[in-house]
């Protein structure tokens, strides 16, 4: 895959309402396709015909594969930073129960995009230095919210706390995808490790 700044330039950001729907129902259909078939044995007519597009409305919104690739994980950026922003704002009123609650229920919540967005990442020549990056930013978020909850907890203490919580999270949203029966248990039992890993950090 090609850097972001070249990608980024040749995707179309449509003006209109009824082309900002089209765009997101090809996105949807994308996140699906790569999650299923991972990057290399994605097409674009598979994605055209999952998201109800003509092949050249597609190619126009995002002329290349790779276009697309970029607005997924760009998308995904922005709804991560966007929704753990929104939880720092919170978090000085939250208890710790109901912090742990927040952020677990965060990390469900984009599990599909964040799916994704790992299987683009590491169809990258770069996918390592972007990894990397991503979960500094997750971390240093999480951080953020830790210090906001706590007024008492200095900043590189909350980076510890944040470091040892990230892995909790993304096992809350590895256990998710268990079947049907076991998934909701696993989960719960996650959701209390991080809730009594949350009281003792933030007590």
């Amino acid at each position: 895959m090609s850097s972001q700044k070249s990608m980024a330039a040749t995707a179309l950001e449509p003006k209109r309402r009824r082309g900002q729907l089209r765009v997101a129902a090809i996105i949807d259909a994308g996140v699906s396709t790569f999650i299923e078939k991972g990057y290399d044995a994605a097409t674009m007519t598979e994605i055209a015909a999952r998201s109800s597009t003509a092949i050249g409305s597609l190619y126009r919104f995002f002329p290349t594969k790779e276009a697309l690739a970029e607005a997924i994980l760009a998308r995904y950026r922005d709804h991560m930073e966007e929704a753990l922003d929104e939880i720092a704002a919170r978090a000085p009123q939250l208890s710790p129960v109901s912090l742990a609650d927040a952020l677990v229920d965060f990390m469900l919540d984009v599990r599909p995009e964040r799916a994704a967005a790992v299987a683009l990442v590491d169809a990258r020549s770069d996918g390592a230095d972007k990894r990397m990056m991503l979960r500094r930013a997750v971390r240093d978020r999480l951080a953020t919210i830790l210090a906001a909850a706590s007024k008492t907890l200095p900043r590189r203490e909350a980076e510890r706390v944040a470091a040892v919580l990230l892995p909790l999270l993304k096992i809350a949203s590895q256990l998710a995808r268990e079947n049907e029966d076991e998934a909701a248990s696993l989960v719960a039992e996650v959701r209390e490790l991080v809730r009594l890993y949350l009281a003792r950090a933030l007590g």
